[in-house]
């Protein structure tokens, strides 16, 4: 069974294509014309062990806004492609990631039914030349499109390039943790409901 999606998506504000291996090693070739953002998905990529092929024009001249948030749209529709039926996931996942003085929780359930509560605080407004307010609106879109319930919680961290990482970092580790194959589960759908 091949977990993999590939997909291309084109408005009047962004043009993207993406291929995503659920069961890669980390390798990512990343280019959104974001620096920050190419260094964040770089990072999920590498720590949920997905092969991530990724390519994004948008309207940089107006602003990041349309590029961080159909990006997370577009991958969001790729995980949820890629696990098609769920069968045999763990399900759910959760991870605290350190990032020096930063510490965050990310905690995922592939229930279904999207929803994100993010609770981050950044001391900056700007990380490179992105707007500090646009992760959130990255990781909305994505758990909206990957049909996952998503919660983020900073519990520590001044710095905003390591709140801002580490909120990557945990997101990736519980997305390992839930889209991981279990075997005592076999081809079951994880969910008294028989479906997810």
């Amino acid at each position: 069974m091949t977990r993999t999606a590939t997909i291309a998506r084109a408005t009047s504000e962004t043009e993207i294509s993406l291929t995503l291996d659920l069961d890669g090693s980390g390798r990512a070739e990343v280019a959104t014309g974001v620096g920050f953002l190419d260094h964040m998905l770089t990072a999920l990529a590498r720590h949920a062990l997905f092969d991530l092929t990724l390519r994004a024009k948008g309207d940089l001249h107006i602003d990041f806004h349309h590029t961080a948030e159909d990006v997370g749209i577009v991958l969001g529709q790729a995980v949820a492609r890629a696990l098609g039926e769920k069968r045999g996931i763990a399900r759910f996942g959760q991870a605290v990631v350190p990032m020096d003085e930063a510490l965050v929780q990310a905690a995922i359930d592939i229930s279904g039914r999207p929803f994100l509560a993010w609770q981050a605080r950044f001391a900056a407004a700007k990380v490179g030349e992105m707007d500090t307010e646009l992760f959130e609106e990255f990781f909305r879109a994505f758990a909206m499109n990957a049909l996952i319930t998503l919660h983020v919680t900073q519990l520590a961290g001044q710095n905003t390039h390591h709140v801002a990482e580490a909120c990557f970092k945990a997101t990736a580790r519980a997305l390992r943790m839930a889209v991981a194959l279990d075997p005592r589960v076999g081809g079951a759908i994880p969910s008294t409901k028989g479906a997810l």
